[in-house]
């Protein structure tokens, strides 16, 4: 207690004194606004919330996380019907939105160890008698990964850590292989499906994932019931479909997944695993590693089990039999709209998921009810008198769970009115006490940070930006303290995927938002039975002050974008971050070029075996090709030209307003902005990806690469793809600052 007692005194004592020069909140012009018009605004918001009331929040969470309401459940559709309902009630034009999609679910899950003993895994997570909801197993889903195939082998098991390629390499390293083997890896380090990708590209057979209580546990803190985190049999589902590929219905790449839509066979379908792959608890984990023979791990690969961790690879031998009912499913994407008074055919988009695993508290009503919230509080300000200049549109899509299917069905479908009318899209997901965490399009960098310096935060009551700050000042990296003290805004994250922004972000290029509260919630429910009411209320947001937060967060932003004068779109943070992205590719090569030049010498001259335990019997890597020298002038010139843009805009629009005649011009060239960061012909190997700047990686999934068409033809030693990729990226940087210089023209 004393301990983080002084930590809070020295996060309080450098917000003292490091924001002394930061404008407090509601003290500046808004951007995009006059003088008088930020007055105005602000009084808007300050009503706004007034209207917010914690209660709805419980209530809406308790009756939408009532029962399992997971793609194709009879509750999923109903929660559907009972949010239109309420966007109906609180004035929306509300529509709900069907597409028909695939949706594997269990017949058959068999896991046993046949030798050097018996042992039949039980794939089941118990009921809690201090959990109401546990207990509702005819209506769970098992614990499964969805778009696994159908399979029944057998073989060695191998553990492969985190199963990502550098996990790979290590083994390559000691000469273990997973041909014609099952492998086991442990949830973390890169997405879950990428552990199946991977293992399938190096021959294995099967696949199982676990939850290994180091990173997933009883090694964070006390296991539920009694505290947070996931207990011995809880089991973290999820989809393994090959989402770097494309989201969305794996028949219908491209296209809305309506009911008549072109539909291709299942066995053509390129985001299914190729191998069976499936979850289990650490419980059921535990006998299996109990068992593995073979060499010790190192120490990075180790868990919290009572075990001491060896690769395996000839025993023990697991059989894995998993069939699968494939079936088409209706969805169900409820779509809100409050028609623009001014600028109807401006659209800002605001989205939050309703479909979940199991019963979804957590992930993803936590969300959900907060932007039900902000609609019903906007809805009141309508009662007022008050209408948008601009469109809103709120949103609640289906099986997001499985592949971001619903957002990516929507926006497939729409594609052509997205693409004239789309501004923004705000995104939220699951919701928690805490620290607010933003991701995005940089060109809105500094305007959700102005959004951030204006909310209170519930605990300490200082801005919910201010809170953010200090926690990166106290607990950041280097580079994050020493850009937390001195940079006037937070830098935002890069998105890669993971939840519905995808297709907005990636596929058509709108300008886009993820953001929500975290960090001091406690985990362990994530997709499982567990993620319930009665674990979120103890240990997620009891008193959903974070929830009106994030109300407050999303609502203002969706109100200052859907009344501003011009929308408040800035370059030079993107600039910024462009550099940066620049800088690292460039350092990249100058890294990989000294590692393969020093590596190769170690080789040639024998060093490298004279320096590794004899014990370990690693195996002699081979001389890899030096690093050629890469040109990457065109893109540091197209940089520079994106800065100069940047900064002409900054000085043209700075203490001016464009005419009324021009405003309407302006916002379409600002919104399309991020449209000119997108090719037709999407990255290479993935088309439906079309993003030149932000794309989750071909291997880590979820996380992001930015500039990916050129980092990653660097990391996978393509020199000539690299030098393809430098120029294509400098021709669209190059697109982006003329863009810039018309918008900043019109002042």
């Amino acid at each position: 207690m004393v301990c983080r007692s002084l930590r809070v005194l020295v996060i309080l004592a450098l917000v003292n004194s490091v924001f002394a020069q930061s404008a407090g909140i509601g003290s500046s012009t808004l951007m995009g606004f006059s003088n008088a018009g930020s007055s105005s605004q602000r009084a808007l918001e300050a009503r706004f919330d007034s209207y917010l009331k914690p209660d709805n929040l419980r209530d809406w969470m308790k009756r939408l996380s009532a029962r399992p309401h997971y793609l194709g459940s009879p509750y999923n559709k109903e929660n559907a019907k009972f949010i239109a309902d309420k966007f109906k009630s609180f004035g929306f034009k509300t529509e709900i939105a069907e597409f028909e999609v695939l949706f594997p679910t269990p017949k058959t899950r068999i896991v046993e160890m046949t030798a050097p003993e018996k042992f039949t895994l039980k794939l089941n997570e118990p009921a809690l008698k201090e959990d109401a909801t546990s207990s509702q197993q005819k209506e769970q889903l098992p614990t499964y990964n969805a778009y696994s195939i159908d399979g029944d082998v057998r073989g060695a098991l191998v553990y492969v850590n985190y199963g990502t390629p550098a996990d790979y390499e290590e083994l390559d390293r000691r000469g273990i292989s997973v041909k014609g083997k099952i492998v086991i890896s442990r949830y973390g380090g890169s997405w879950r499906g990428i552990k199946p990708k991977v293992a399938a590209e190096r021959g294995a057979i099967g696949c199982l994932i676990y939850s290994d209580p180091r990173n997933d546990g009883y090694y964070q803190g006390d296991v539920y019931p009694k505290g947070a985190y996931r207990s011995e049999h809880g089991v973290q589902r999820g989809s393994v479909m090959d989402m770097p590929l494309h989201p969305g219905d794996p028949l219908t790449k491209g296209v809305g997944a309506t009911k008549n839509a072109k539909r291709i066979d299942r066995k053509d379908a390129e985001t299914l695993t190729k191998i069976p792959v499936l979850p289990i608890s650490y419980a059921d984990a535990l006998p299996l590693l109990r068992n593995l023979d073979g060499a010790v791990v190192p120490d990075a690969w180790r868990g919290a089990l009572p075990v001491t961790y060896h690769f395996g690879g000839g025993t023990p031998t697991v059989r894995m039999k998993l069939e699968f009912k494939w079936e088409m499913k209706t969805i169900y994407n409820v779509v809100a709209k409050m028609q623009g008074s001014e600028r109807p055919d401006q659209w800002i988009i605001r989205g939050n998921h309703h479909d979940a695993w199991v019963n979804g508290a957590s992930d993803p009503i936590s969300g959900m009810v907060a932007e039900l919230e902000e609609a019903r509080a906007i809805g009141e300000l309508t009662k007022t008198g008050w209408k948008p200049k601009r469109t809103i549109v709120y949103c609640a899509w289906d099986a997001e769970e499985q592949g971001l299917i619903g957002s990516t069905e929507w926006v497939e479908a729409n594609a052509d009115e997205l693409r004239k009318k789309a501004a923004v899209y705000i995104n939220t997901d699951s919701n928690g006490r805490g620290f607010l965490g933003i991701g995005g399009s940089h060109t809105l960098e500094k305007f959700i940070n102005e959004v951030g310096r204006d909310i209170p935060d519930p605990q300490t009551k200082m801005s919910v930006w201010e809170r953010a700050r200090a926690q990166q000042i106290v607990g950041g990296s280097p580079t994050q303290r020493a850009e937390a003290s001195s940079r006037a805004d937070l830098r935002i994250g890069a998105l890669g995927s993971g939840s519905d922004y995808t297709p907005f972000l990636q596929h058509l290029g709108i300008a886009s938002l993820n953001i929500g509260f975290g960090g001091e919630s406690g985990g362990g429910s994530y997709h499982s039975i567990y993620d319930s009411f009665d674990h979120y209320m103890r240990f997620g947001d009891p008193g959903f002050a974070y929830g009106i937060a994030l109300s407050k967060v999303g609502g203002h932003a969706v109100l200052r974008l859907a009344n501003a004068d011009a929308l408040p779109f800035e370059f030079t943070n993107f600039a910024d971050t462009v550099g940066q992205y620049v800088n690292e590719v460039t350092r990249l090569t100058d890294t990989m070029r000294e590692d393969t030049k020093t590596m190769n010498q170690m080789i040639s001259s024998g060093m490298w075996q004279a320096v590794q335990d004899p014990k370990e019997r690693l195996s002699t890597p081979a001389t890899k090709d030096e690093v050629p020298q890469i040109d990457f002038e065109p893109l540091k010139n197209a940089l520079a030209k994106l800065r100069e843009s940047a900064n002409y805009y900054q000085r043209a629009s700075s203490g001016r307003q464009p005419s009324a005649a021009a405003q309407k011009n302006l916002d379409e060239i600002l919104y399309k902005t991020e449209r000119a960061l997108t090719r037709t012909e999407g990255l290479p190997r993935r088309d439906w990806f079309r993003h030149q700047i932000y794309a989750p990686g071909f291997y880590t999934g979820y996380g992001v690469k930015t500039l990916p068409g050129v980092r990653e033809a660097i990391e996978q030693r393509d020199w000539r793809e690299a030098r393809e990729q430098i120029a294509i990226v400098s021709r669209v940087l190059d697109g982006f600052a003329a863009e810039i210089d018309r918008a900043a023209k019109l002042f």
